[in-house]
């Protein structure tokens, strides 16, 4: 990703931007992404390829990746090999729900702890923005943060009560 941003305008640009951006912070040595979602349904999260690039980073010191979803039932299927490969890397890999009330509006946003962000606006017709741009990627930062000080763990590894 080149610095600046581009438009989304298609499910394939988005999903490209996301791995694109996972690449990104990786290679900047993000120590933090975050990704919000109502349900991560679209994500290319089962991508392969994508948890080859992300082993080495998570081995690394203080890497943490976040999920913040209000709906946790559909990860396990659309994305069951996501679901098996976080399995050994729940440590690092955390699910969280958003408190009662703000799972309303939650943004579709992927943003680590510098510059790298990508922002679906409108999931309806795939349109956003991706790139680098620190104001850009702070102000993702400040609204996810609150969002997650107040939020529970979720997405567990075996169902609750069992």
């Amino acid at each position: 990703m080149n610095a600046g941003s581009a438009l989304l305008d298609s499910r394939a640009a988005f999903q490209g931007a996301v791995l694109g951006a996972f690449d990104a912070a990786i290679a900047r040595g993000a120590r933090r992404i975050v990704c919000a979602d109502p349900d991560f349904a679209e994500w290319p999260l089962d991508d392969a390829s994508l948890h080859e690039r992300l082993l080495p980073w998570l081995k690394l010191p203080q890497r943490r990746l976040l999920l913040l979803a209000a709906d946790w039932s559909v990860l396990p299927r659309r994305h069951p090999r996501f679901v098996a490969w976080r399995t050994p890397w729940a440590h690092a890999v955390e699910g969280w729900a958003p408190a009662e009330g703000d799972e309303a509006e939650l943004p579709r946003v992927l943003v680590d702890d510098g510059d790298v962000f990508v922002h679906l606006r409108d999931a309806e017709h795939w349109r956003g923005r991706a790139g680098r741009d620190a104001v850009e990627a702070q102000r993702w930062r400040d609204a996810l943060d609150g969002r997650l000080e107040r939020a529970q763990p979720a997405f567990f590894l075996r169902p609750l009560g069992l």
